[in-house]
This record gives structure tokens, C-alpha cells and sequence, in this order.
């Protein structure tokens, strides 16, 4: 623990959620499923699960997890858990049983808050030393939610300290990892100035408006943005799935001022009607972050001739948070950019570590502006630095004016939907199937989601599968992987590229099967 609290960076004055409940309680906090939430009945209920937690013999520094919906109980277990120096972990709940439990286990977690339908399916991992609630209904074998902070006073926990999020990251073998930012010496409304300046740096500056979430909460992108903008004093909006329509509806409806979005919602958004898209008024939008994956840029400029200049495009990562940012102006006048970091900021490296010229491609080193450490694995955290830079990975460019490109994302990685997948993890699954004798899998570009899935097999017992086994493969990713990192497409071949250490090459397959992927005979879309 000593070596994750800090001292500096974070402003006693600021205000956050906290505040709010105290100086102006019916202030709306939460709308969800249309159903208000004020300020006042958040923290409460935050102030008495703080309470109960404490009960619970945890201690600083401990993690709280949560696999839930996008809904009013992440917001009240992340604001009680970081109001007496927990780390709150949301995890993906679109992972598999065993894929959870290996977060769960290397985290350490000490609480576990599921949904009803993710509580049913991991109640198979009975022997997690955990305690663990279900929101909900009632499940054999875990406390209910609602009996969490029960009884317990809705006052401020006395010696309230600073908490901070958790959140995994997938490694380049596919193995996720813990990023686990610093503790800050400060109180709760303090450390609540490092949210909302980060979504002043992304153009939200008012304490009235609305933020509507549309994306998962537990990426660290639109969860970190929604942290900012409820601590600014704003109401979130929230949506447990993207639905375009209703995304245009809740704009209009409530007046919604910002959102943060991935470039497959503007291709939803655009697949609309033009009857359904000018039924709404849009005219309250201030501020639309986007990342997460490329931008195609006629997706992107279709969308600022729409919305106007309100879409605004970031770099960042859970590692390094915000390091450039991009008006819709400047990206029209350079395409492709995702902003022009500070001065000092971001640097391009070479294979041996040596600063390249602008408009040379290398490794990209951002001076992170949260320190943090590879949970676990102090190698990882010391191979990611050069001095006061760190990288995840990511390759690009600077051009003559100090704008960056951002070319490929670590390397191998897939972003399908703003979501990264890693062939690593999809190529291992599959090599558990008896029939699959080899297989190797890239990503291919694709209109609505960025990228997809393409999975090239060879199989034990010739190039061309059954029509069964095809259908078998295909229920065998159900089984073994999350929905998003199942492919989409299948390739079967009757040789396979290796190179000379015995990799598959993922380039080499992209090569020689990407251009046949309209037409191939070998294609199969599930």
C-alpha cells in the first residue's frame, strides 16, 4: 500500500457527488429506465453500504467488485467503496464463469456485487472467499443486495478517505491485468477534482447538464468520463444497452448536453432512417467524446455534418488516461488525427528505444498522468517505462506539426466495437477443440464494428469441415469465450503459415486471406 498513496495532484476545494448530497440533495443524480434519482438518496444509500462494508472488516486498499448493469447499483457500491479507501472493481459481464473467477482470484477481491442472471451462472464458484450479493432475486448461496447497508446509519463515515478504481486490461498473451492506479492522501470530495477535471479537458465545463451513458460502465473510457460528469453536479442518463433510437429519444428527452461514444454507435446511428434521425432534436448536444477504435472518417465526417462540431476524438488508455484530444475542426483540416498532445507529452520510439523523426512510425510513450502498477507483475510495470513515459503498446507517428497518428493498436490487438480482443486468447480456446489442429486468428476491417473476428483453422482431418462441425465450432466459442471475442468469420485451410520460431503469423495471414474475404469459398459467417 505505501507505495500506492500520493500526496499531490488533488485540490481540498473541489466539489464532487458528496458535495452535492450535502449542499443540494434534490438535485438529480441518476435517470434510469426514467426513474430519478437525487443526489441525496445516492449518498445515503452510499453512507450506509460505506458503513456496512466497514462492518465487514475491510480495510484500505482492499477491492470491491461488481459484475452489474449499467444501473444505480454500480453507482452506489463505486461511491460507497471509494469513500473509505477501496478500490471498486466493475468487471466485464460478458466474460465466461472461468474467466471471471481469474479476475476475481488475482484481485483478491473481498465483496462481489452481481446481477441476478451473472449471480445464477457464477454461483459454480462456490469456493471464491468472498462475500457475495445478488441484486435481486433471490440466489442459493449469496446475501441479497438489498440487506447490503441495511440497518446501517445514511451518515458520512467518520475518517473518510480516498478510494480509487480498479480495472483489468487484457496482456499481450491475453491474460487481463490489473491496472491499479495510486491511492491519493486525500478525502473523497477531493480526489473527485481529478474526475472532473478530466472531462473539463474534454470540453464539458458547465455544473448543469446532462450525460447520457450509452456504453458499458465498467471500460474505464465512458466510466471514467460518467464519474466526471456526476461529480461535476450533472445527472446521468443511463442506458443499459445501446439503442439508437433511444439514444435520440433520451437527447431530446432529457435535454442530454455530452456522451461518450465508440465509432460503432455512429455507425448505428447513421443506419437509421432519415425520417427516425429527424424525428428527434439533437440541439442540447454540447460535447460527444469518442474512442475506444478507428474512426473510419467518412463514418466520422457523415457524423459532423449531422451533429455539427460537437464530436470530439481522444487517445487514451486505462494505463495512461487522456493524452491528446481533437476538435471536429481540426480533424476535418487533418483526418486521421487524434490530437496534438502537449509539449513533452507523448514520444515515438524505435525498436531500440531512440526518438524517430515526425512521420516515422514507432512505439508510442505517453507520460502517464495517473501512476499505476501492473497488478502482480512488477516485470510488466518496469518493461512498460522509459524514464517518466509508458507505453501500452500502441504504434504511431507525429507529423511536422505534432499531431498524432495512431496506426495500429498494440500490434496484434483486435478493437472490435471499441472493445479489445486478443488473438492469443482466441487461438488458445480454440486449440482445446479436438478437430482444430492449428489456427490463427487476425482482424479484419469492418464498417459497423471497426474491426471483426477472422478465425484461419486447419483441422485434423482435412481442409473443408461438415456442415455439423461448422455449427459445432461455432457453439463451442459460445461456450469457451465472450460473445465479442468469438469470430465472426472462418477460413479453413489445408496448410498453415509458421514462421521460423513455429508462430503463427498473424501478418502473413492477413496478407493472404484478408482480400479474399468477400468471396472466399471457405468463408462462414455464423
Amino acid at each position: 500500500m505505501k507505495n500506492l498513496v500520493h500526496s499531490a495532484q488533488v485540490n481540498e476545494g473541489a466539489r464532487g457527488a458528496y458535495e452535492w448530497a450535502r449542499k443540494d440533495p434534490n438535485r438529480i443524480a441518476l435517470i434510469t429506465k426514467d426513474v430519478a434519482v437525487s443526489y441525496g438518496e445516492l449518498i445515503d444509500r452510499s453512507n450506509m453500504i460505506s458503513h456496512h462494508l466497514r462492518d465487514l472488516a475491510l480495510r484500505p486498499g482492499d477491492v470491491v467488485s461488481a459484475v452489474v448493469r449499467n444501473g444505480r447499483e454500480f453507482w452506489e457500491v463505486s461511491l460507497a467503496a471509494q469513500q473509505i479507501g477501496l478500490y471498486f472493481l466493475p468487471i466485464n459481464w460478458h466474460l465466461q464463469p472461468h474467466e471471471l473467477e481469474y479476475i476475481l482470484r488475482d484481485s483478491d477481491a473481498k465483496v462481489l456485487i452481481a446481477s441476478p442472471e451473472d449471480a445464477r451462472r457464477l454461483s459454480v464458484l462456490e469456493t471464491l472467499p468472498l462475500d457475495r450479493y445478488s441484486i435481486g432475486a433471490a440466489i442459493p448461496g449469496w446475501h441479497q443486495y438489498q440487506d447490503l447497508g441495511d440497518g446501517y446509519p445514511d451518515s458520512p463515515p467518520e475518517d473518510a478517505r480516498a478510494g480509487n478504481y480498479l480495472y483489468y486490461t487484457s496482456g499481450t498473451t491475453g491474460k487481463p491485468k490489473g491496472v491499479k492506479r495510486q491511492m491519493f492522501d486525500a478525502s473523497p470530495s477531493a480526489m473527485a477534482r481529478n474526475f472532473t477535471d478530466m472531462v473539463i479537458v474534454r470540453g464539458t465545463l458547465s455544473e448543469t447538464g446532462a450525460h447520457l451513458v450509452c456504453s458499458p460502465l465498467y471500460h474505464s473510457g465512458p466510466g471514467g468520463v460518467a464519474t466526471g460528469s456526476l461529480h461535476l453536479g450533472h445527472t446521468l442518463v443511463l442506458h443499459e444497452e445501446f439503442n439508437a433510437e433511444l439514444v435520440l429519444r433520451d437527447i431530446e428527452k432529457y435535454h442530454v448536453t455530452d456522451t461518450h461514444m465508440v465509432p460503432t454507435h455512429f455507425h448505428r446511428l447513421l443506419a437509421l432512417s432519415k425520417e427516425v434521425r429527424d424525428r428527434y432534436d439533437h440541439s442540447s448536444l454540447q460535447v460527444v467524446n469518442h474512442a475506444g477504435a478507428p474512426c473510419p472518417p467518412s463514418l466520422k465526417r457523415r457524423m459532423i455534418e449531422w451533429w455539427g462540431p460537437v464530436i470530439w476524438e481522444y487517445f487514451g488508455s486505462t494505463e495512461g488516461m487522456v493524452q491528446a484530444r481533437v476538435s471536429s475542426a481540426e480533424w476535418l483540416q487533418k483526418p486521421g488525427t487524434v490530437g496534438k498532445p502537449a509539449a513533452n507529452t507523448v514520444v515515438i520510439l524505435d525498436d531500440n528505444q531512440a526518438e524517430v523523426e515526425p512521420g516515422v512510425d514507432g512505439l508510442i510513450y505517453v507520460k502517464s498522468t495517473l501512476p499505476f502498477e501492473y497488478l502482480g507483475d512488477p516485470g510488466k510495470t518496469a518493461t512498460s517505462r522509459h524514464g517518466e513515459y509508458v507505453t501500452v503498446g500502441d504504434f504511431g507517428h507525429l507529423d511536422s506539426d505534432g499531431y498524432l497518428y495512431v496506426q495500429d493498436r498494440r500490434s496484434d490487438l483486435i478493437i472490435s466495437g471499441g472493445v479489445n480482443v486478443y488473438p492469443a486468447e482466441v487461438e488458445a480456446a480454440f486449440m482445446s477443440h479436438p478437430r482444430v489442429d492449428d489456427i490463427g486468428v487476425f482482424g479484419a476491417p469492418d464498417d459497423e464494428w471497426g474491426q471483426r473476428v477472422v478465425a484461419v483453422i486447419k483441422l485434423t482431418d482435412g481442409p473443408e469441415p461438415s456442415s455439423e462441425l461448422r455449427q459445432e465450432l461455432i457453439e463451442f466459442s459460445k461456450k469457451s469465450l465472450a460473445s465479442y471475442k468469438r469470430p465472426k468469420q472462418y477460413i479453413f485451410v489445408a496448410d498453415f503459415p509458421r514462421n521460423a520460431a513455429g508462430k503463427a503469423s498473424r501478418a502473413s495471414l492477413r496478407q493472404t486471406y484478408e482480400p479474399q474475404l468477400a468471396t472466399s469459398a471457405h468463408l462462414r459467417r455464423p
